[in-house]
């Protein structure tokens, strides 16, 4: 990825460039020292001059009336906020007529910035202050004041909080008086600019130091560059949070979030004093030093998929390459490329007004669609259709171009969407809650509705990523989620009645991916790479969890790593230096989901018998039990050693009915109210108290031989005999009330066992007869 320098030959402004700001994907208005405002068509090359400002107002920053909220009084929508020096801030409409001038500040007026919503304005001068106005121009309140100018601020994602500098340090302070400000030493320089991106909760810091750098939202250091020659002016983060550009004296740097390097460009602007990115994210603008108003498109981005290799060389134009036969295709396109991606065989562009959609067996007859609004932030796939994100809403198509569903939710706010807080797949799509970030909400993919009884998935802590299996049943979907504890959880997304659980797979997780081609998992756990080759064995026996690991040091990966993408048996990661790494696991775990899912139960022990791995064993353990084949089970369980679980099968296989059988597997993964359930329903109660007197759970077998006045004698025996053993005496008041003048006596008791025992084989026989008979209703 590079950036494309356009710059003209002649500056259209006398002095130094101030502010840039864009209003569409083609239009820029600049301010400048020789007191002009200058609009950019860049579809025509044509500039004009907007307005002339009086000889005393000289502008330092821009910023305009956020548009993408779908406001009814599109004037305010039309119009900015320009700063200067004469300690006013402007609100001007686009046509440039100045609608409003408010004395704001002792000494210039250094920056201003809208929020998200557009409902209130934060300013910050040379006389210390910051202060929050109303969308008019009405004081709302001084927010601090200090001894220093403050140069740069900026709004936190919600809106709620503001990052400003104070010399050396940052500080984010709530908009609420009591809650606590958070301040750092950031830099060894005085610092010039800020930046907090609301996609990625991020902030960027550049400084008198040379240097620029990364923080998360409580402060913490997550890069540092190298000291440049020259002071860094300005950053700016793109609208996506993907990318951010570094402006200093002649030169002009794109970055990627996690702060190293694409790309290093040294046009000759003097210093960038300000950066702003189009909506789109495609394209920069820099406000320089000598007058000039510098422009970069970002190019050459790639995208890479089994053996095609896509690249963005120029604004229109995608050359694609299939590595196995060298073969090469050009895609043209009608206009500028916005986003893309490729994933499961296609290649989905969007334009600034279209969508296209490439098959990788066909590069010549794309499918292309209109869009509603031409900023597409974010495209995601899955095997059967894919998800555009724009400032709109939410939209699921097909892979041939049908629309299938726009799920929506309260308070919805598409722009803050990224690939870590929506996750699709061919069923389900799963998306982050950025008003509480504790909650997940489900949808159907084929309705848009909320997926279920509409209950929403709730964590205990703030989620960070989140991810849904590709493969399987609808009723079997799995989403894993990383927490901000950095633990990895998993859990079910059909949510009816009960609560599913939410299971605990790793800590200290900082990235992870499903496999696209069967539910294997992978994640980077401190210094390991970890692939959970089957993780629904949490659900079956957690004790064997540890042994259906493949686990291998990442330490090589240096610091911060990240998971692009787990396609097959090829896991690709990104180093914290941008270097990309493919790891290839083992292709046996993959064969045998393919085995199990086709129930090829012979196929799989043969397979697990010629790998010779615990893993495969343990893995073909555990799926085994999860589909009711408890022979399978036997062989897989013997194979690691487990022999007491071995034990455990054969009583099951010998159980006399299925109803038995099913409780006693329910009970083998742990599911024991789920077993408990089954016995009930099929009027086998004293199955149902037996299973509970087993585990000791005494409250509960009184309770359910009361409730169905039977087997109270033996609930209140096997009490008894359990006291005696331990040497205890009778506490419990229940037991004690109906232990009451009642004769224990063993051989009536386990006579009426016997019966009960007789009774369901007699039960399980006439069924299974009737089968035969085949007994029409």
């Amino acid at each position: 990825m590079r950036l494309k320098i356009s710059l003209l030959k002649e500056p259209k402004h006398q002095e130094l460039v101030s502010c840039v700001g864009w209003t569409t994907a083609e239009e820029l208005y600049s301010c400048s020292d020789d007191h002009q405002i200058v609009k950019w068509n860049l579809l025509t090359s044509e500039t004009s001059q907007i307005v002339k400002l009086p000889d005393d107002i000289y502008p330092i920053d821009l910023h305009w009336f956020p548009k993408s909220l779908g406001i009814k009084k599109q004037t305010q929508a039309e119009s900015f906020v320009l700063t200067s020096s004469d300690g006013k801030f402007h609100l001007i409409s686009k046509l440039g007529r100045v609608e409003k001038s408010v004395e704001a500040h002792c000494g210039a007026v250094l920056s201003g910035r809208w929020n998200y919503e557009g409902t209130a304005l934060v300013t910050v001068g040379e006389d210390g202050q910051i202060k929050i106005w109303s969308k008019t121009g009405m004081l709302r309140s001084t927010l601090a004041q200090q001894g220093t100018p403050v140069y740069s601020v900026a709004w936190g994602p919600d809106s709620e909080k503001v990052l400003y500098t104070a010399g050396k340090q940052l500080i984010i302070k709530p908009l609420q008086p009591s809650a606590k400000v958070l301040q750092w030493k950031a830099h060894d320089g005085i610092i010039l600019k800020v930046d907090w991106n609301s996609v990625n909760d991020l902030i960027l810091s550049a400084g008198e130091d040379c240097k620029y750098k990364v923080w998360d939202s409580y402060g913490r250091p997550l890069y540092s560059s190298q000291p440049h020659e020259h002071p860094i002016t300005s950053v700016a983060w793109a609208p996506d949070g993907e990318l951010f550009a570094v402006g200093s004296f002649h030169t002009l740097r794109l970055c990627d979030k996690t702060g190293w390097s694409y790309a290093l460009e040294k046009p000759n602007t003097g210093s960038v004093f300000n950066i702003a990115w189009s909506v789109d994210g495609t394209q920069i603008a820099g406000a320089c030093g000598n007058g000039h108003v510098v422009f970069a498109h970002v190019v050459e981005q790639r995208w890479e998929w089994k053996n095609f290799q896509v690249t963005l060389t120029k604004r229109r134009t995608m050359q694609v390459r299939n590595v196995l036969n060298d073969a090469v295709d050009l895609l043209e396109f009608r206009d500028r490329v916005i986003k893309a991606s490729l994933n499961y065989a296609h290649l989905v562009v969007s334009t600034s007004l279209q969508c296209y959609v490439f098959s990788t067996k066909n590069w010549n007859t794309p499918l292309i669609f209109d869009l509603k609004e031409g900023t597409v932030s974010l495209i995601l796939q899955a095997e059967r259709h894919f998800l555009l994100v724009d400032g709109g809403g939410i939209y699921l198509y097909s892979y041939e171009g049908r629309f299938i569903s726009s799920p929506k939710f309260p308070g919805m706010r598409t722009d803050t969407l990224n690939a870590q807080t929506v996750s699709l797949s061919n069923d389900t799509i799963a998306i982050k809650d950025k008003a509480d970030e504790k909650i997940i909400f489900l949808f159907e993919a084929a309705t848009g509705k909320p997926l279920g009884d509409g209950k929403l998935l709730s964590h205990k802590n703030e989620i960070l990523e989140i991810a849904l299996d590709q493969k399987g049943l609808t009723n079997d979907r799995k989403i894993a989620f990383i927490d901000k504890n950095r633990d990895l959880y998993i859990t079910s997304v059909k949510r009816f009645g009960k609560e599913e659980q939410i299971i605990k797979l790793g800590t200290m997780v900082h990235t992870l991916a499903w496999s696209d081609a069967c539910n294997i998992l992978c994640g980077l756990q401190d210094t390991r790479l970890t692939v959970w080759y089957y993780p629904n064995t949490v659900y079956v026996d957690r004790d064997i969890l540890p042994k259906t690991l493949y686990e291998r040091d990442a330490s090589e990966f240096s610091k911060n790593p990240h998971i692009v993408s787990f396609v097959g048996n090829q896991v690709t990661i990104r180093r914290a230096d941008g270097s990309l790494v493919h790891i290839s696991i083992s292709p046996y775990p993959a064969i045998l989901h393919e085995y199990v899912s086709s129930s090829k139960w012979e196929d799989a022990v043969r397979l697990c018998r010629f790998v010779k791995e615990q893993t495969m064993w343990a893995c073909l353990a555990a799926m085994s039990v999860a589909n009711r084949d408890m022979t399978t089970a036997e062989i897989a369980y013997a194979a690691i050693g487990e022999i007491d679980k071995v034990h455990y099968i054969n009583s099951i296989k010998n159980l006399p009915s299925k109803e038995s059988k099913m409780a006693h597997i329910l009970m083998f993964s742990g599911n024991i109210q789920e077993a408990e359930i089954v016995l009930l329903q099929a009027g086998l109660v004293y199955q149902a108290i037996q299973i509970n007197i087993n585990l000791y759970n005494w409250e509960r077998a009184l309770e359910l031989a009361v409730k169905y006045k039977t087997h109270v004698d033996t609930v209140l025996a096997y009490r008894q005999k359990f006291l005696e053993t331990f040497g205890k005496q009778e506490t419990n008041k229940r037991y004690l009330q109906y232990a009451e003048g009642l004769q224990i006596d063993w051989e009536k008791i386990k006579a009426k066992i016997e019966m009960e025992i007789t009774k369901e084989r007699e039960r399980s026989s006439n069924s299974q007869s009737n089968k035969g008979i085949g007994v029409k209703y």
